[in-house]
């Protein structure tokens, strides 16, 4: 008797495989505690800023970051701060399956 599905266990190899991408880490890791601009994620993990666009967009629509708040700058432009919604993840895979526990 398997610990998940078939389907349960393949969302948990895509997400840990998300995960481990390392822009993906940094971002998460970064955005965690406090809600961050594309920009200052960028410049903190000395990302490529069209990189960080591209995953944070990414992150997004799977459902791993959120718009925590937006505001206007100084010339008029939205910016927006995100904030990753994964505070921890625990994998445990064994004879019985893979298990993935995500705190949020």
């Amino acid at each position: 008797m398997s610990l998940t599905s078939n389907y349960e266990e393949n969302n948990s190899l895509l997400l840990l495989r998300e995960v481990a991408e390392m822009i993906t880490y940094k971002i998460i890791t970064s955005t965690m505690y406090s809600a961050k601009t594309v920009l200052q994620i960028s410049t903190e993990n000395k990302l490529p800023l069209s990189s960080t666009y591209k995953k944070i967009n990414r992150l997004c629509k799977v459902g791993i970051l959120s718009v925590e708040r937006a505001s206007i700058d100084d010339n008029g432009k939205k910016v927006l701060y995100y904030r990753s919604k994964i505070k921890a993840i625990e994998a445990c895979l064994n004879e019985n399956g893979l298990a993935v526990h995500v705190k949020k």
